[in-house]
């Protein structure tokens, strides 16, 4: 079954494990990387907080092949 991640600062993300998505937390930008670069394999949909994405670029997130979601500011 695909999973729902969320990517980002702890602060932003810690109420989505409530309802089941796993947290991938990451406080700097290489945090963010390193967690994008590792995402398992069931993940297919990623939620990403404005940092997490900023830090990303548009270019990981172009050729991803998990559909992401920025979430609003």
């Amino acid at each position: 079954m695909t999973q729902i991640a969320v990517l980002g600062e702890p602060i932003r993300t810690s109420g989505y494990g409530l309802v089941g998505v796993r947290l991938l937390t990451a406080t700097t930008r290489a945090e963010v990387r390193r967690q994008w670069h590792e995402l398992p394999a069931d993940v297919g949909v990623v939620l990403l907080t404005p940092a997490a994405a900023e830090a990303l670029g548009p270019p990981s997130l172009t050729s991803a092949s998990v559909l992401t979601v920025v979430l609003p500011p």
